[in-house]
């Protein structure tokens, strides 16, 4: 199973880590200390690449819960210096994006491989202008807006409701000349999700079909949920929950996971993987 991107195929017989490098001043995770220069922000990324990332995933827009929108031109303030380094290395580079105009800013300055929607290519214009692009997409699931999406979030039956969402996304991509081989799938853990929801996906993701068999992308990393399980309230203290949340997660199924602590995760993986070996 290969993801078709920009500049690469990502091969996913075996799972693939994502290694986020915020450059927002009010990530939940890590408190900004990412975004206050441009040769610190490189430094996190190299780090990652060397713990064992296999792609690097950029944001300029915090999505936490009740976080506030940022204008587009301050977004892109943000991202424009780090992606213009990057796109350097010989590395899949996604952007955590929910706007047309900042895609096509990337796309304009061949400056990514990868397209990481929490809001599935919904902003006006964004399906037809990644179409016609050769880039990869992530598309994710949430209910509501960052601002709002905790207040309360119900359903009947999330697993169908996520799965069917994601498929009709999928066919509107689909639609508009997008290869299935370009798509990868996020059911959005904690985007408009409590507990409760949150592991009724994770424990049903190999489950969780749409009309297309797709590959899946979970991002868990130091997620409320974690610190719900475990008690601990900071997310830097969430690392080995988030660990063995990831090995769940690629036991249901997932081919890549996006994780702020790659050493710890790839670490985990190749113990994991040894261990899933047949003997001979």
């Amino acid at each position: 199973m290969l993801w078709q991107t920009q500049r690469f195929q990502i091969d996913l017989s075996s799972p693939k880590i994502m290694g986020i490098v915020n450059v927002t001043p009010d990530s939940f995770s890590d408190g900004g200390q990412y975004s206050g220069s441009l040769k610190t922000a490189l430094a996190h990324a190299e780090k990652l690449l060397l713990d064992g990332a296999d792609i690097l995933d950029i944001g300029g827009e915090s999505t936490r819960p009740n976080a506030l929108p940022v204008s587009p031109d301050e977004e892109w303030s943000r991202v424009a210096p780090i992606l213009d380094e990057l796109s350097k290395w010989q590395v899949p580079i996604s952007l955590d994006t929910r706007r047309t105009v900042i895609i096509q800013r990337a796309l304009d300055k061949n400056a990514l491989d990868i397209v990481n929607d929490v809001q599935a290519l919904e902003d006006v214009g964004a399906v037809d202008l990644v179409a016609q692009s050769g880039v990869g997409v992530c598309l994710m699931h949430m209910k509501g807006l960052p601002e709002n999406m905790q207040n309360n979030p119900n359903y009947q039956d999330v697993v169908r409701e996520v799965a069917d969402y994601l498929g009709a996304r999928v066919g509107i991509c689909v639609q508009a000349g997008m290869a299935l081989n370009r798509i990868v799938l996020d059911v959005g853990l904690g985007f408009g999700k409590n507990l409760a929801h949150n592991i009724a996906l994770l424990q049903n993701l190999d489950k969780l079909s749409t009309q297309y068999n797709l590959p899946h992308l979970v991002g868990v990393s130091r997620k409320r949920m974690i610190g719900e399980i475990t008690g601990r309230e900071m997310p830097c203290e969430r690392v080995s929950g988030s660990v063995a949340a990831a090995l769940f997660a690629v036991e249901r199924g997932a081919k890549i996971v996006r994780v702020h602590d790659v050493r710890e995760t790839a670490d985990a993986l190749k113990v994991w993987q040894k261990l899933h070996e047949r003997i001979v």
